[in-house]
């Protein structure tokens, strides 16, 4: 079956691993629960979006079939989708930054070369040994062009798909190439990155099929609710909502002593209700959304203009009119066209 003859939209998520379980919690969160009865299977489905087919596949595979066109949409890891996309453009990147899976892919020499601390320094270790350096590694299309942006040649590249940080203690490889989370990892085996050796930094990130998004209304309309409910998702996650009771004159006296205040002004000014009390004066109930790292500052403003039984509670989803990624989106799909 040809990726024209499906009438269901695909979307791969990493099968196993950190990054797997992290998928699965993201897209929980922003109210698209992956239904999976039976953990073997690799198939499932995501009930808020019928006609939507969730496969779980490795993190590489996913760019390879995003690529491909046999799978539309995929979430893996941007080291990946920057070691398999190719250079044909046929994978979009939707988001780049999902939030998890933070590492970075790194050059890394064992401690005892103690006068290997920069790019700069590998040719003269080369002409040491007599011989290429070799360098073992997942990475070998990004390792290559790390090593000539950098002008150091006649180097051995060992693709690996092992454990890679015990390659330079067997001789197998002088070092690695590889991706770095903690760094726990590398001083547990006596490794370390050098100082300019940071090749990229990677997360998890949302990709899809540029060609199918063109000519398929419904899977581009899939990616545009997906994109959505995540971007939504992940701009609410940074917000919270504030509630709080305050008396006064009317609802524009009190947006007055509101909105000259830097945070409790809120994402386009606060929300501000008649309050039914027993309390003398006039009341009224004030809602506005601020930043989680702003909530202290918030609470102090919202003291300081007699604001009482401040409520706190999370935001789920925050939605624009069109959020930047959505717009992203269609003007690379626009650009394919010609304008």
């Amino acid at each position: 079956m040809t990726p024209s003859d499906r009438t269901e939209i695909r979307l791969a998520l990493p099968s196993k691993g950190p990054l797997a379980e992290e998928t699965l919690a993201l897209l929980d969160r922003a109210g698209l629960r992956v239904h999976r009865p039976n953990l073997r299977q690799l198939k499932a489905s995501i009930p808020a979006m019928p006609g939507l087919a969730v496969l779980f596949q490795r993190v590489g595979d996913i760019v390879v079939g995003v690529r491909s066109g046999s799978v539309d949409l995929g979430i893996t890891g941007l080291d990946m989708v920057a070691e398999r996309a190719g250079f044909d453009g046929d994978i979009l990147v939707l988001h780049p930054a999902l939030g998890y899976g933070h590492c970075t892919l790194n050059v890394i020499v064992p401690e005892a070369q103690t006068d290997v601390r920069r790019m700069a320094d590998l040719p003269a270790w080369q002409a040491r040994l007599g011989r290429p350096l070799r360098v073992a590694t997942k990475f070998p299309n990004q390792a290559a062009a790390f090593f000539r942006q950098h002008g150091v040649t006649g180097i051995d590249l060992v693709p690996s798909e092992g454990s890679l940080e015990i390659a330079p203690t067997i001789g197998y490889a002088d070092l690695i190439v590889d991706l770095v989370a903690t760094g726990t990892t590398l001083r547990d085996n006596r490794l370390r990155s050098l100082e300019d050796g940071q090749i990229l930094s990677s997360q998890a990130c949302l990709i899809a099929n540029r060609v199918t998004l063109r000519r398929n209304p419904a899977a581009l309309e899939m990616a545009r609710q997906l994109l959505e409910f995540i971007v939504a998702h992940l701009r609410a996650a940074e917000n919270v909502s504030v509630f709080a009771n305050i008396c006064g004159e009317s609802p524009e006296e009190i947006a007055a002593r509101i909105l000259p205040r830097p945070v409790i002004g809120g994402l386009q000014g606060p929300t501000i209700s008649p309050l039914i009390t027993r309390h003398d004066g006039r009341w009224y109930a004030i809602h506005i959304v601020v930043r989680k790292d702003q909530l202290a500052q918030a609470i102090a403003e919202l003291r300081a203009i007699g604001g009482s039984g401040v409520v706190v509670a999370p935001v789920t989803y925050i939605f624009e009119e069109e959020p930047p990624e959505v717009s992203a989106m269609l003007a690379a799909l626009k650009a394919d066209e010609g304008g």
